[in-house]
């Protein structure tokens, strides 16, 4: 068998019956008739042949022509420890005295100026009557760093006796009640700061024997950067006094029935327009859940207004950033699992993003807050002229498994995404929390909570290896685009080609994503040629290996190939062609085509088999692979070969899809049911 291509196209959700086509057309068939696919047969046989093409959407794994994205003996990034607990002085709000905390928490990064600021809970453990393991007090503290400075200058700075952090919010505690401040959220535009910041007390109840929360109230605090050349560290960022907003937000929000506001987390944005755009979260009166909404103001900072719309009921953390076209996204983490929203209105209406970022669409499960899978930190930035997102994610370590958590940076634009790292490993007494994302000066840095969840600590890190590598990435995305657009196919969805071979065992994607592992292959002008027993290849573009990049397939996809059958093995009823297999261990066939010995197409639909037309030795075929849903679809030269509306969807399966399978598929250890 000669397989020269295959291609998969990513979802799109505003038209789910749509198929786009090698050559770039579309028709969008009625509710009653199945999609049909148009395959301009001088565009597709010109591109694949020349490009040994396999293609693939949505998003991708470990690159490896940049060598290892997260195995093994990776480099752990330059770190430095920002704020250590019962060590970092912290200067008190009145004046010069120092103190130490117990433990820091919930970061967030701003650059003002040419000064990065780093924000972060301070908390002192609560000694007082009726105290409890878990009772602490807290403040805000902001450690300066000069961004000007080389690295190796900064770590200096801060591993140095002199290091201080300062704090700045706080409330006043006493014997009966004290106060915490949680999560900062901070903005910055020039050389102006806005931290936001929520707080309540904890105060003792009549009988002395509980502690209730009361007193919420949410500030907004403004910094401007003294641009001193010669000032000391803590006068780098001068603070104006906090202003409460809880009576204006509650009056604006009076008909939702919220309360208790606090920020989101991490760091807010300042869009194309120059807006300032904070999440945050609320909580419905009378216990009936959380919401996470934007606010924001147009005119830098004076004037501020809650968005009048929330992606959904009971999502929190939210992380927001803003995409193509002046669009905001939202990731949050809601019931169902996490989930991207996507808002052309600063927020009154979201709509689901699922065709963005699905890497992070994980599960149907709510996720343990703090787990792995979650993403820590989203911002977009822009190389060589396209938008990407960079975001942080916390998966297994080696990928695919479980004894121990990592985090990994990925970058993704419309089609794809791929990951680099580890940033950090968790051990037994460190494990990851949350974290942000600062990209300024062509430097990438990241803010990490670690600890034990008792006692953690702060700890900064500069990501250069991996910047290297997601510039070098990003580069070749664009090149790949171009050269497909030069041959009028379009990349709108197009996530992985496979095309020239690094080894005898290897078919690499020409955008440096997922590869397919090949076995029993000979190499060809425009593909592999796969003969005798056990030849076959997998893409494993949803392995639990590869951290389960390509999540979408589960739901919808499109896999287009060039094949070629020259002859028939002896003996042998049927010879699997190419389909989608599932992660069971046993490589079990969901949607997939075969040729039999009687030169008959063979489909098979969620295992289930059927026959076709004729097929005809050393013909070229196109052939056309498609999941949308429930429904599955297969093409010969764009003519429906067979059908069926009675698929599993992925929560009525055991098993997620793997990848594709080409051939036979016993590769890696890993069989499919023949």
């Amino acid at each position: 068998m000669l397989s020269r291509v295959a291609a998969v196209k990513a979802p799109r959700t505003n038209n789910r019956r749509r198929v786009t086509g090698s050559s770039g057309g579309r028709r969008e068939g009625r509710e009653s008739e199945p999609p049909r696919l148009n395959m301009s047969r001088r565009v597709f046989t010109s591109a694949v042949l020349l490009l040994v093409v396999m293609m693939c959407c949505c998003t991708c794994g470990a690159a490896a022509a940049d060598g290892s994205s997260g195995a093994g003996d990776a480099q752990l990034p330059q770190e430095v420890d920002l704020f250590v607990p019962k060590k970092t002085q912290v200067v008190i709000k009145s004046g010069g005295a120092t103190e130490v905390k117990d433990s820091f928490g919930s970061p967030s990064f701003a650059l003002v100026g040419e000064v990065m600021v780093a924000f972060a809970e301070g908390h002192k453990d609560y000694n007082g009557p009726q105290h409890t393991s878990d009772l602490y007090t807290s403040e805000i503290v902001a450690g300066y760093i000069n961004a000007t400075e080389p690295w190796s200058s900064i770590v200096a700075d801060i591993s140095s006796d002199d290091w201080r952090a300062y704090t700045v919010f706080t409330r006043e505690s006493s014997k009966d009640h004290f106060a915490v401040a949680l999560l900062p959220t901070a903005v910055s535009t020039g050389g102006d700061v806005f931290l936001l910041v929520g707080s309540y007390y904890l105060i003792r109840d009549a009988t002395g024997k509980r502690w209730n929360d009361d007193g919420w109230d949410i500030h907004l605090l403004v910094g401007k950067a003294t641009q001193s050349t010669d000032a000391k560290q803590g006068e780098l960022i001068e603070w104006g006094a906090p202003t409460s907003l809880l009576a204006s937000i509650t009056e604006s929000t009076r008909q939702r029935d919220l309360m208790r506001f606090v920020g989101g987390g991490g760091s807010g944005i300042v869009t194309e327009e120059g807006w300032l755009v904070f999440p945050m979260m609320a909580t419905r009166k009378n216990d009936r859940g959380i919401e996470s909404m934007l606010f924001y103001s147009k005119d830098k900072g004076v004037n501020w207004d809650v968005s009048r719309g929330i992606p959904a009921a009971d999502c929190v953390d939210p992380r927001i950033t803003e995409w193509e076209n002046r669009e905001l996204l939202m990731l949050a983490y809601c019931v169902d699992g996490q989930k991207v929203f996507q808002s052309r209105d600063m927020g009154d209406a979201w709509t689901k993003a699922s065709d963005l970022l699905p890497r992070v669409w994980i599960t149907t499960q709510a996720i343990p807050r703090g787990e792995g899978w979650r993403v820590g930190a989203l911002i977009t930035v822009e190389l060589y002229g396209r938008k990407v997102l960079l975001y942080t994610q916390k998966v297994g370590y080696p990928p695919g498994e479980r004894n121990d958590m990592a985090l990994y940076l990925w970058v993704a634009d419309s089609n794809r995404t791929v990951y680099f790292g580890p940033l950090s490993v968790e051990t037994g007494a460190k494990r990851a929390f949350a974290n942000t994302l600062l990209y300024y000066g062509d430097a990438l840095y990241l803010l990490q909570g670690m600890g034990d969840g008792k006692t953690d600590g702060v700890f900064l890190f500069r990501i250069i290896e991996e910047l290297r590598k997601i510039k070098s990435i990003v580069r070749n995305w664009i090149e790949v685009d171009a050269f497909f657009s030069g041959l009028s196919t379009p990349t709108n969805g197009l996530v992985g080609v496979l095309s020239d071979s690094s080894g005898a065992d290897k078919w690499n994607d020409m955008y440096r994503c997922v590869d397919a592992t090949v076995l029993g292959a000979i190499r060809i002008e425009g593909g592999f040629k796969f003969t005798g027993h056990g030849a076959g290849g997998i893409w494993p573009v949803n392995s639990r290996g590869d951290n389960k990049q390509y999540t979408f397939v589960d739901f919808t996809f499109t896999l287009v190939a060039t094949v070629v059958i020259e002859k028939m093995p002896p003996g042998g009823s049927s010879v699997p062609l190419l389909g989608a297999m599932l992660e069971d261990g046993m490589g079990t066939k969901f949607l997939g085509l075969a040729c039999a010995e009687n030169r008959m197409w063979e489909t098979v639909f969620d295992e289930q088999t059927g026959q076709g037309d004729f097929w005809v030795p050393k013909k070229e075929y196109q052939v056309a692979l498609m999941l949308n849903g429930n429904e599955g679809y297969f093409y010969l030269d764009a003519e429906l070969l067979g059908t069926s509306d009675t698929m599993r969807r992925r929560e009525e399966r055991a098993y997620d899809v793997l990848g594709f399978y080409f051939g036979e598929t016993k590769v890696a250890g890993t069989a499919a049911h023949q």
